[in-house]
């Protein structure tokens, strides 16, 4: 317990005894306005294999999300056949595999998942390739210039998992959690949606905290210090977190409600 007499607080107690205090400043804050809104990591990686290529080119056109080509406002429940209880985000899905597998789970839940490393697209494609789920869009590319075409309030759950930390002072502009991004996932989720987000990047995971904390249509679904520790059941782990396991702090795991909207 921070603060205990005769006990040494450890590093996660000091962070946690920052957070309570609204000790999240300096270099740990965007400045407003400063935001790059700009896609800057690879589109590839090492050479594909042609199984690999051949899956680009034949399926993923039956899965890629297609809005309407006159750029209006669209209700994502829409774009799935219809049946669908909920519709759900992933940004960023790196290989793929937690959105398969939540897909599986959940098969009247329609979820959009979008990854601009076309590396990662197929990997997705090659673990839907069996089992054709019809339950999983994706946009091979960087999601947020699509935002603004979805209506308000059509997302049950958003995730955004283990995004790129750009832990350089110059580049962190270019980190996909700030403020416009939350304004518009505000707009964008219903009441009582739910923001799962991870980190295993320390300096990062101050930066998310800053954001979300400040953040007036946000509130933070943990119910003890340590929550933040303890992946969820319904969270399954993932080969990136297998190979980046290096015996420091761990990953973080974060869980933000929508609030309701007011007026």
């Amino acid at each position: 317990m921070a603060g205990s007499p005769g006990k040494r607080q450890t590093s996660s107690t000091r962070f946690t005894t920052r957070c309570k205090r609204g000790a999240l400043t300096g270099n740990e804050t965007s400045n407003s306005g400063a935001e790059d809104p700009r896609f800057h990591g690879r589109r590839r990686g090492r050479k594909l294999r042609p199984g690999q290529e051949r899956l680009l080119e034949t399926y993923l056109p039956e899965v890629r999300l297609n809005m309407p080509p006159d750029g209006s406002v669209v209700d994502p429940t829409v774009l799935f056949r219809a049946g669908m209880r909920e519709i759900w985000l992933e940004i960023g899905f790196g290989a793929g595999e937690h959105l398969a597998w939540q897909a599986a789970r959940h098969p009247d839940v329609g979820i959009l998942g979008a990854e601009p490393f076309l590396n990662g697209v197929a990997r997705l494609l090659a673990e839907m390739a069996d089992g054709r789920p019809e339950n999983i869009l994706i946009h091979p590319d960087d999601v947020r210039p699509l935002l603004p075409r979805f209506a308000d309030a059509g997302l049950a759950r958003v995730f955004i998992l283990f995004p790129d930390p750009w832990p350089k002072l110059r580049h962190k502009r270019r980190r996909l959690i700030n403020t416009p991004l939350l304004d518009t996932l505000a707009r964008l989720m219903r009441d009582g949606a739910e923001l799962r987000v991870a980190t295993d990047d320390q300096d990062y995971l101050v930066w998310i905290l800053r954001h979300l904390q400040a953040h007036p249509d946000f509130a933070w679904s943990a119910r003890r210090a340590d929550d933040w520790r303890h992946r969820p059941e319904d969270w399954p782990d993932t080969r990136y977190e297998d190979k980046n396991r290096s015996g420091g702090p761990g990953s973080t795991f974060l869980r933000y409600t929508r609030n309701p909207r007011t007026g």
